[in-house]
């Protein structure tokens, strides 16, 4: 089945007005590109996964929707696919693909009216419906990182030499798979200091990679944080494929930097005395601000691991720590990427 992907070429400041107006007309699930800076608010507080380091912005955007090419079928609509869920029906606008191309005109010179669309044309390419639905699964593959294999479903027969452990892990709207310089950082450092029996507290947790892989290597509980919405569906199901009773991975929702009653859940489930080990796999920026809430959850002796930090930011985390009463015992390096890990 083909599909004709429609992209309008806009400005930063129109594409939400224009998504909205496709929206009005039937047509949901639009794309958005442009070159705006994350905000923490849109990355899940920068919880989970790193932002790359963006161009400058240009204040430019492209804003596309999909529509069958004529002869391939009934509906001309796509579904919408959602990774977590798969194929989400969707309302069908009214119309030929003309009637419906000239409402999407019109409703961006009606935006243009009080607003800067920029060129507001539009331009097309044909595409298969496998592109956004089958097509990534081409993209990622069974790989290690220190000694563990990162496998995905579709290949959870794959077997790594040299690895001692597997983890099924896809993709999805998934956060950290391990690819990642900030996350191998982080596995690392996890490996190098987990024990058997020890407690784990995830800051930041995304797909649960790091409190997988130290339930697997011997750890007794995790708590985990993050911001996100998304992220307790993702780790239901990793959990899941992984084996792991979702008693012995305990994951709250919320800001663990600033919200008292976070902090005092993350205490209690490490039975009042702290944990052995804390992760947090997330921008120098975050680290410093969350780093001061970290010493009272961990125990005396205990290890601080973080990640995501950019070589050019890391003094950022360093005085942090210094300020929060950590020594810090190791330095690692990978790219333009460090993990800095301290000691109560």
């Amino acid at each position: 089945m083909e599909w004709i992907r429609y992209t309008i070429e806009t400005t930063s400041a129109a594409e939400d007005d224009i998504a909205y107006m496709l929206n009005t007309l039937g047509i949901i699930g639009v794309e958005i590109e442009d070159k705006v800076p994350v905000g923490a608010d849109e990355n899940g507080g920068y919880f989970g996964d790193v932002v790359p380091e963006m161009p400058e912005d240009d204040h430019l955007a492209k804003v596309s929707f999909y529509i069958k090419k004529p002869g391939s079928g009934d509906s001309l609509l796509p579904e919408h696919y959602d990774p977590g869920t798969g194929p989400v029906d969707l309302p069908e606008p009214e119309g030929t693909v003309e009637e419906i191309l000239s409402r999407v005109r019109a409703g961006i010179e009606e935006i243009r009216s009080y607003m800067d669309v920029g060129p507001g044309t539009i331009t097309s390419e044909t595409t298969g419906e496998e592109d956004w639905v089958n097509n990534w699964k081409e993209h990622f593959h069974a790989f290690s990182v220190e000694g563990v294999a990162i496998v995905p479903s579709w290949e959870e027969n794959e077997t790594i030499p040299g690895t001692d452990m597997t983890l099924l892990l896809d993709p999805g709207t998934a956060f950290g798979t391990g690819q990642h310089e900030s996350t191998q950082l982080a596995i690392k450092a996890l490996r190098k200091y987990i024990k058997k029996g020890d407690r784990l507290l995830d800051i930041g947790t995304g797909s649960g990679i790091l409190g997988l892989i130290a339930m697997k290597d011997g750890a007794e509980k995790v708590f985990a944080t993050d911001l996100d919405p998304n992220v307790p569906a993702a780790l239901a199901e990793n959990l899941e494929k992984n084996g792991v009773a979702a008693e012995d991975f305990q994951f709250v929702l919320g800001n663990i930097a600033d919200d008292a009653a976070v902090q005092e859940k993350a205490l209690r489930a490490s039975g009042g005395e702290g944990y052995e080990i804390v992760t947090a796999n997330i921008i120098a920026e975050i680290l410093a601000g969350i780093t001061p809430a970290v010493p009272p959850l961990l125990k005396k002796g205990g290890v601080y691991i973080t990640s995501g930090i950019l070589k050019t930011h890391a003094q950022l985390v360093r005085d942090a720590m210094a300020q929060a009463g950590l020594t810090i015992i190791e330095e690692t390096p990978m790219g333009e990427w460090e993990s800095i890990t301290a000691r109560k």
